[in-house]
């Protein structure tokens, strides 16, 4: 049985050297502090079973040649042997991890006929074992385990019955199980001490990792971030150094101009309720405010709603436009022709729900050259629910957001968090129901300051201690599909 011993400064590096020697298939034994940081115990996963197997050959081949049988235990000394190995299991993980292993070694140096180093004790004579009352209350799971476990076949010792060769398949399943489960628990341990040694060799880190799952970032933009932090800077460098970063990777239209001077026909896709219908009467006062009135076009698809229609042509009566409403793909494609000198057309669309079965007649109804679709995200809406929108709706090149409702939102961070990892290009914000006035451009260093401003207590912010749960998985995948910008 192959055993190594791993030392390293903290448990996460012993831990993948343990890892990088014998594979996936790595089992701790152990782990202690040690003058020089920590020490890791560990073999691989395969080497017990190979072992189990060897030594229920060998015992099997041993105990047919005896021509001695021992004399069976009494009653009373298997009742102590029971609660005996029953204080074993209750002990903790890493104690349960050294009373295996010492059985493993004592299992190996019996195969191999080696005598084992502890002082022999020479039993007294019992007497023969009394009748047991029919009374006598069933083991429990945990003493049945430890029977089983004495059970396996080894060479013949005092006061020890060898138990038949058949049952050692069934024994080695338990104790295989067990191993399984305890390795698990092992993992999960080792994942929150590796947090708690990296907070206190970088207490600066966790406390932008808190900062930032509070301010509703997700744990994966933030370990991706985090994980370029330097060890060098203070806590408002971190800050700042965290806040351009965020800056940096949130794509604006700054660059270009905005909407209402782009011009264009442009399609607002979303789900019910986000604010499509005065998203796009804002659009449409930006528009004739610039270009005058005859220069805007409004189009609804939405016939499911009730008042839709009547909504949108009461905001194109304020305007001064004309709102028309299209059935289907045929009358949409003669209003687009009709309105093709407008500066700017606006369709507003029917609120579908990602998992709409008429989410894929919406978007068949927009499948012209022409219209450029403008997805409309509730920026107070959880983070879960925004990537399914985007999933949902997404376009072959590079989709455009607008941020409805900033006003109501509490956190801006999964709004910002879901166009950062999603790649997205941010057209603009709502801040309330005023039209045109309530309309802001997308400015990335406005947006990320406001996220991170503390809004006090929360029921939902986490713990000090809980962010070892955010850092306990790495980042199987990456943080969004392009490349950061650190």
């Amino acid at each position: 049985m192959n055993v190594q011993r791993f030392t390293a400064a903290t448990s996460r590096e012993a831990l993948a050297k343990a890892r990088q020697a014998f594979g996936e298939g790595t089992l701790i034994l152990s782990n202690r502090p040690t003058a020089n940081g920590v020490e890791v115990v560990a073999t691989a996963e395969d080497s017990l079973a190979t072992l189990d197997a060897a030594v229920s050959r060998t015992a099997a081949r041993s105990g047919g040649g005896s021509q001695q049988r021992q004399q069976p235990p009494s009653y009373r000394e298997v009742a102590s042997k029971v609660e005996e190995d029953a204080e074993q299991l209750a002990m903790s993980t890493l104690s349960f991890q050294d009373y295996v292993r010492e059985r493993m070694l004592r299992r190996r140096a019996e195969a191999q006929q080696i005598p084992v180093l502890q002082p022999e004790i020479t039993p007294m004579p019992m007497p023969a074992p009394a009748p047991v009352p029919l009374e006598r209350p069933q083991p429990t799971l945990t003493q049945r385990i430890a029977i089983d476990i004495e059970s396996q076949p080894k060479r013949a010792v005092p006061m020890r019955q060898a138990a038949p060769a058949p049952q050692a398949p069934a024994v080695n399943k338990i104790v295989m199980d067990e191993l399984h489960a305890m390795k698990e628990l092992i993992e999960d341990r080792f994942n929150t001490l590796t947090w708690l040694g990296q907070a206190k060799q970088n207490p600066i880190q966790s406390n932008m990792m808190l900062k930032m799952i509070r301010a509703g970032y997700s744990p994966t933009l933030s370990r991706a971030i985090l994980e370029r932090l330097s060890d060098d800077m203070d806590a408002p460098e971190s800050v700042r150094w965290v806040m351009d970063v965020l800056e940096r990777n949130l794509h604006t239209d700054a660059a270009i101009p905005a909407l209402h001077e782009e011009g264009g026909v442009f399609a607002l896709m979303g789900a019910t309720g986000v604010g499509k219908t005065t998203t796009a009467a804002k659009l449409a006062g930006l528009c004739a405010r610039t270009h005058g009135p005859g220069s805007v076009g409004l189009i609804t698809l939405d016939t499911y709603r009730i008042g839709a229609h009547e909504q949108l042509r009461a905001y194109g009566k304020m305007l001064g436009v004309v709102a028309h409403l299209a059935h289907d793909k045929a009358a949409l494609q003669d209003l687009l022709g009709l309105l093709s000198n407008k500066k700017m057309v606006l369709i507003d669309t029917t609120g579908i729900a990602p998992r709409d079965p008429r989410k894929r007649e919406l978007l068949e109804l927009l499948d012209l050259p022409e219209i450029k679709r403008l997805l409309v995200l509730n920026a107070g809406g959880h983070g879960d629910t925004m990537d399914e929108a985007v999933a949902c709706f997404k376009t072959g090149e590079t989709q455009q957001v607008i941020l409805s409702k900033t006003d109501e939102a509490v956190k801006l961070g999964p709004s910002i968090d879901a166009c950062i990892r999603h790649q997205l290009m941010l057209r603009g914000t709502t801040t309330g129901q005023r039209v045109p006035e309530d309309w802001e451009a997308a400015v990335a260093s406005k947006l990320v300051r406001t996220s991170m401003r503390s809004t006090g207590a929360s029921a939902y912010d986490p713990k000090a201690t809980d962010l070892g749960f955010f850092f306990s998985q790495p980042a199987n995948t990456t943080a969004h599909k392009g490349r950061m910008n650190a």
